[in-house]
């Protein structure tokens, strides 16, 4: 038989990828980066870098960066809510997960965006949980019915309680990650426990260019400390925030993930940490971000290459538009970034659902995501040799009317070779007129409608609901909250 050959994308030279590191490298020894974080910028001097205290500014030195490569683990392993299925985050696998930290929800209804409040965000949990091309969770949406004090905690709060799968999540407040690594530990019932099997991804992201706030660079010590993984989210414009070359951006894009893996390091050796982001081709004559633009497509599968290279697990926004509807639009980006970070192995792929620049999460477009998830995956499966012969014995005999349809080779590899979504439309027209000519938008929102009611939603035990209630209650009577919002199911 012949070993199935994966396909791959690949943009960058290996010659090209060690000039970009190297000029990064630069940047970091020479220019320095601004850290606002008193604590990171003590870490770093006992490391021995040169530090400009009044400045905040801080130059990290090539010898620092290739010690702290050596400590960052290669492979992160994920588990689920019970501690039993295990996710490996690293090499070529894949998992797609929502976009996360949206501030508005599109109503099918209205075909207009609004605010999130609690209701949306236990459905969006539910349905991530029916969807098997989504392999994580995340915390989808900004939840409006809370202080924005709170919002933080408050998405994990509720993504815990509905679904098992693990979480990509991130604080908006430094006092933000202490009631979310209790509850997280809730779930796990030690702090020992969290570390050998993590259940969550901290997202921090670096402000361009090449500076990390006190926030997120207390997100990066705080989570080293943890054994939480942090994934860093570089978020270069290009020609505005970045370089206006797509290699140019590459440089700080490196020089960005670099840094933060440095303080992750220092904070605690070996700490897991992802080589992530969230870039964009900057289009300056609407002054907007596009996600769905090629360009940034091809910024993220290239740094994806650069992090392959340095051996740490990847992260990328892939496989989202910045549509406002459900369109043509928003299915042609969405399909084209899904595929392009499939065949870039980029481990851990956020973005089905989202549309509008990142600002927007949409139930009806998780439903059509999941299903070009679907045929993402199967493109990296390749082409399989099944038989030996391949084909060549079942043509002996062959007539004029010999069909396929009836032979055992094709009953026995039909499902094996083939994917059937469910709402991607196969029909001839006189069955699709017959069923009410629906749209593909129509067509998910039914579907939406139908796993929420017969999918009932994987409840935690009582006790650790409880024990999950004591944490956000009291997180939220620190700011003069004395009551949260009452969920329905």
């Amino acid at each position: 038989m012949i070993k199935t050959l994966r396909p791959k994308l690949e943009f960058l030279s290996k010659t090209f990828i060690q000039k970009i590191i190297g000029e990064a490298l630069d940047v970091l020894e020479r220019q320095g980066l601004f850290v606002e974080n008193q604590e990171a910028l003590k870490l770093l001097k006992e490391a021995g870098m040169k530090v400009d205290a009044s400045a905040q500014r801080v130059k990290i030195s090539s010898r620092l960066v290739e010690d702290s490569l050596s400590s960052a683990p290669s492979i992160i392993k994920l588990y689920d809510r019970k501690g039993e299925k295990e996710f490996i985050v690293g090499e070529d696998h894949v998992h797609f997960v929502p976009g996360s930290a949206a501030i508005f929800i599109l109503d099918h209804k209205t075909s207009a965006q609004r605010k999130a409040v609690t209701e949306d965000l236990v459905k969006f949990y539910r349905l991530i949980e029916c969807l098997e091309n989504i392999h994580f969770q995340s915390t989808v949406i900004v939840s409006s019915d809370v202080p924005d004090f709170i919002s933080d905690s408050y998405r994990l709060f509720l993504g815990l309680q509905f679904s098992t799968k693990p979480c990509v999540t991130g604080t908006f407040r430094i006092e933000g990650f202490k009631p979310m690594g209790e509850m997280l530990v809730a779930i796990r019932g030690s702090d020992k426990n969290l570390e050998e099997k993590p259940l969550a991804i901290f997202d921090a992201c670096p402000s361009p260019p090449l500076k990390w706030s006190n926030l997120t660079a207390q997100s990066l010590i705080d989570c080293a400390r943890a054994g939480i993984p942090s994934e860093i989210i570089s978020m270069g414009l290009t020609g505005a925030t970045s370089p206006v070359t797509i290699a140019g951006t590459l440089v700080q894009h490196v020089a960005e993930n670099l840094s933060g893996l440095v303080i992750c390091q220092l904070a605690k050796r070996g700490a897991p940490v992802i080589f992530g982001g969230s870039p964009s081709s900057f289009d300056m004559r609407k002054g907007t971000t596009p996600m769905g633009a090629v360009e940034t497509m091809m910024i993220d599968s290239a740094y994806a290459q650069i992090g392959k290279h340095l051996n740490l697990p990847t992260h990328a926004y892939m496989g989202l538009s910045d549509a406002k509807i459900i369109d043509s639009q928003a299915g042609l980006e969405s399909g084209i970034g899904a595929v392009l970070a499939a065949l870039s192995g980029v481990n851990v792929v956020s973005g089905p659902g989202m549309m509008n620049f990142e600002s927007c999460q949409s139930l009806e477009k998780l439903i059509i995501d999941n299903e070009i998830c679907g045929m993402a995956y199967r493109v990296i499966e390749g082409i399989s040799q099944r038989d030996e012969p391949i084909a060549k014995n079942l043509f002996e005999g062959f007539t004029a009317s010999s069909q396929f349809l009836s032979m055992p080779h094709t009953r026995k590899w039909y499902r094996a070779e083939h994917t059937f979504p469910r709402i991607i439309d196969r029909d001839t027209y006189d069955a699709w007129a017959s069923l009410g000519k629906k749209s593909f938008a129509e067509r998910a929102s039914d579907e939406v409608e139908r796993l929420l009611k017969g999918n009932p939603p994987s409840l935690l035990e009582k006790q650790v609901v409880g024990e999950l209630k004591k944490i956000m209650t009291a997180d939220a009577r620190r700011y003069g909250i004395s009551s949260l919002p009452e969920i329905r199911y």
